[in-house]
Formats: C-alpha cells, structure tokens, sequence
C-alpha cells in the first residue's frame, strides 16, 4: 500500500534556481564593496561616518532579499490575477508623486519618508512588465491592431507619467520591456515595422521641435563630443558639465588598467573626479579598483544572471511565465548596457543605474522583485 505522502507535489523550492539566486547575490555583495570605497574618503573628509552609504545600500538589500523571497514564493499565475489592480495602483503612485512627491535636481520622482526616499517609477517596472505579460499572452494568438493598441496605451500612460517627472532614462527602460515582450509575444511583423517607422518619426518630432528640455538633448549627445572641448565656458554650461563627466569617468576607468590599483586604492575615486560616482557611475569605481579583469567578471555575473533568467523563460509552463521573464530580462539588460556604455563614452547619459550594484534603494528593491518574478516561474516549470 502507498503511503499517501507519495501522491504529494514536491516543494516548488526544490526547483529554485540556484544559480539565478547565487549570481544576484554575488553581485550584491560586490556591489556593496563597490558602494563604500566610492564614498568612504568623501565622507571622512567631510567628517561624516565613512559606512554612512554602504550602511544604507545593505538595508536595501536586505529588504530586497526579502521581496525577492516572497516574490517568488508566491505562484505567478496570482500576480497575473492581480496584474490590473497592481498596474493601477503603479499608476496611482506615479500620479500622487507628481502632487506630493519630493523634488530634487529638478525632478519630482521621489516619496520622502524620513531619510529615505521611494521612487515609484521603480516599481512600475515590475507593474508594467506583469500587466503586459498578462494581457499579450491572453490574446497571443488574436493580437490584431485594436488589441495591439490597448498594450500600447498600458505603455503609454506611465511613460508619459515617468517622462513629465522627468526622468528619461525610466522612460527609456519601459519602451526596452515594451518591445521585447511584443516581439516575444506574438505581435506581427507588420505591426512591429509600423511601431518602428512611428517611434523613428517621434525621435525626430521630438528632437526637431524642442519637446526634450535643453539639458537632456545634451545628456544624450554630449558623448559624441570630444574632451578637448572642456574650455571654461563650455564647462559652465550642462553640455559642458555632461563632456566633463564623461571624460572623466573614461580616465577612472582606464586607471585601472589590466588588474586595476586595488580596493580602496583608486586615486579618481577616492578624490571624487566623478560625479555621482554611487549611483550612475559606480562603474568607473570598478574599473579603476578591479581594472579590466575585475570588469569583466562582474560582467559575467551579470551574463549569468541574464542566462538563468533566459532559461527559466524558456521552459516556462505557459506564455504568460515566458513574457514576464523576458521583460525582467529585457529590464535588466538594457540596464546593464546602457550604464556600462556610458560611462565608456559609447552611450548617452541617461541616469539609468546598474542593477543592483549603484547606490539606491527602489531601484535595489524593485530588481531583486524582477528576480523574484522570475524566479517563482522557474519553480513552477
């Protein structure tokens, strides 16, 4: 006679996937590293607790661990269920922002609350790539231009929310999920090339009529300049401000040189050439600390995270698993490259952050959420 325990399903955990988990945290933690040698000698200078950030960064990453736990121990096809309640509540939060959110360098994005500060346009991320998950993989297979529209205006209400902030790099990040979750989920080709043709006309609408601010066209043309523009008065204008940082940050990074000047022990860095050197580039740090090689292999952390996440969509149990594994992926990706581009001199400024390695707490927390999402699919192959 068989015991009844035969009949059981096995845990979902035994299915998690090691490796996936294995590769975030590692990058966590050298993340961390990476957070503390860019701010420790500013802040001993100005007579501050050289820990203050890194202290910061790791109760971020704890509360992302967390999420990202609880993320994936529930079943996504719960998430799919709840994928409007969650993108209108996404959508409230980016709406409430705009009245009573907190201003900064220009951009109102931010939820002050108490010496932390939540950015909502984060977490849409997340919201967005579960409700277009949701809807592409109920009608995969009757996708026609009106229903194709529909995914359209899901994207197009908090891009046009996260882009007013401003905050174009967000804005960027969601067309990167919105096109490959379409290509993925069964929009046709001839719907593709006519997004295409209306997305190249809007860029020269855009840049031809002066709808992007003064200082974002320079953020995403000043690295086709040249540092032997850097005369004092360029260097008093954002244009100029933009060249500065880029050539700077591709001084720090060729610093490094092959196995870089060690932790710590980064002379750019520590004397703080770059600006905002914790968040938007925090690679230069790496580079000049861990030099190419280091480089590298945080590189192939990240190519293995982005592998497993690949994966996982891959023997996905059904559509709606394998789209919201690919827009994480897309998420992540475009992330990642945009970041490390820029601060190379190869790709505009953008004030994207690399995941899970620059400084900040929503942008922690909401890629561990990405993590978990797919993480709780791959349980459930």
């Amino acid at each position: 006679m068989l015991e009844y325990r035969s009949f059981r399903a096995p845990s979902p955990w035994r299915q998690i996937d090691v490796l996936l988990i294995a590769g975030t945290l590692a990058i966590c933690a050298f993340g961390a590293l990476m957070v503390y040698t860019a701010t420790r000698v500013p802040l001993e200078t100005a007579g501050l607790s050289p820990t203050y950030y890194v202290k910061k960064q790791l109760i971020f990453m704890g509360i992302g661990l967390v999420a990202m736990f609880v993320m994936a121990a529930i079943d996504y096809h719960r998430w799919q269920r709840l994928a409007l309640p969650i993108y209108g509540a996404s959508i409230l939060a980016l709406a409430a922002v705009k009245v009573v959110g907190h201003t900064s360098r220009g951009a109102q994005a931010w939820f002050q609350l108490g010496s932390f500060q939540v950015e909502p346009s984060e977490f849409v991320k997340i919201g967005l790539i579960i409700a277009l998950a949701s809807y592409l993989a109920r009608y995969r297979e009757r996708l026609g231009a009106g229903r194709l529209l529909i995914a359209l205006v899901l994207f197009g209400i908090p891009f046009a929310l996260i882009y007013k902030q401003p905050d174009l790099g967000t804005a960027l990040v969601l067309v990167a999920v919105l096109i490959a979750v379409l290509v993925v989920g069964g929009a046709k080709g001839r719907y593709l090339a006519a997004l295409t043709l209306v997305a190249i006309l809007g860029v020269v609408g855009v840049v031809h009529y002066g709808v992007l601010k003064t200082y974002q066209q320079q953020r995403l043309t000043s690295f086709v300049d040249t540092p032997n523009k850097l005369d004092a008065r360029l260097l008093a204008t954002s244009a100029g401000s933009n060249i500065y940082n880029v050539a700077e940050s591709k001084i720090t990074i060729s610093n490094g040189g092959l196995l870089g000047k060690g932790i710590g022990k980064g002379l750019q860095t520590n004397l703080s050439y770059v600006p905002e050197q914790r968040t938007d580039f925090i690679f230069t740090a790496v580079g000049e600390q861990v030099g190419l090689v280091g480089s590298a292999l945080l590189l192939l952390l990240f190519l293995l995270v982005l592998w497993r996440i690949w994966r996982i969509a891959a023997r996905a149990a059904d559509t709606v698993g394998t789209l919201m594994c690919i827009g994480v992926l897309a998420m992540i990706v475009f992330q990642v490259f945009e970041n490390v581009g820029m601060t190379m001199g190869i790709m505009p400024i953008a004030g994207i952050p690399l995941p899970l390695v620059s400084y900040g707490g929503s942008a922690v927390v909401a890629t561990f959420l990405g993590i978990g999402l797919t993480a709780s699919v791959g349980m459930r192959r």
